[in-house]
């Protein structure tokens, strides 16, 4: 797959990720007491498909920072590394909540707040997803902005969605009301500040899309030029 075609689908995914969101988060508001087993279920499999698109976006991403100079490797190999253990937890706490209502499907209870495992489901929805963003945005917003592979105000605005997920890591010292903001579980912590990172990835993608290949990386090289593919760059990546 040539560099335009790791773009375009890096691109393409990192919308999908958003449109696929878009639709998703509201579900997650429609009832005020336990949800139906048909609302939960569908909210989680849009959940396993935005994860699924914004695990290639991000790789695609860091495939094409890495593509910029040696100097990149290290952000680039930081990026993939927490996009994998990102989408992981994500999977997982997807899954347990899932086995909630499978297990009971009459619609009596929450997964979110009710079953064996929701409560250590509350950290992998809230604390450790929210430190694992604040990581990758932030190795991806700085390697934006040192490369040039993106406009750098989608480098800044990564920068700044890391720093609101970094605020949000010790909500578990507050209480597990699903109804508060901040909390363990709250709607400000595991919905609004968890879906800013597809967000991000569906303006990102666009830029991606609407930017040509090689534009930005020439004028982030400045007076020197871009790297060549496979020459030494001696410019620090951080």
């Amino acid at each position: 797959m040539n560099e335009a075609s790791v773009r375009r689908l890096t691109g393409a995914c990192g919308i999908a990720a958003g449109l696929i969101a878009v639709v998703g988060v509201p579900l997650y508001f429609l009832h005020a007491g336990p949800p139906p087993t048909a609302n939960v279920l569908a909210r989680i499999l849009l959940n396993i498909l935005t994860c699924g698109a914004l695990l290639v976006f991000l790789l695609g991403l860091a495939h094409l920072v890495r593509g910029s100079g040696r100097a990149f490797a290290w952000p680039a190999s930081l990026v993939s590394g927490a996009a994998a253990a990102y989408v992981t937890v994500t999977l997982v706490a997807a899954s347990v909540e899932a086995g909630v209502v499978l297990e009971h499907p009459g619609g009596t209870l929450d997964p979110t707040v009710d079953g064996p495992l929701a409560h250590a489901n509350m950290l992998l929805h809230g604390s450790v997803a929210r430190l694992l963003t604040a990581i990758l945005l932030a190795a991806a917003g700085h390697a934006i902005l040192r490369s040039g592979v993106l406009p750098r105000w989608t480098g800044r605005t990564a920068q700044a969605v890391a720093a609101v997920n970094l605020a949000f890591v010790p909500s578990l010292f507050f209480g597990t009301d699903a109804a508060a903001f901040y909390s363990a579980v709250g709607w400000g912590n595991t919905a609004l500040t968890a879906s800013l990172v597809v967000y991000w990835a569906l303006a990102a993608g666009i830029a991606l899309l609407r930017t040509p290949a090689g534009r930005l990386t020439a004028a982030a090289a400045g007076p020197a030029g871009p790297v060549r593919s496979g020459a030494q760059d001696s410019r620090p990546a951080w």
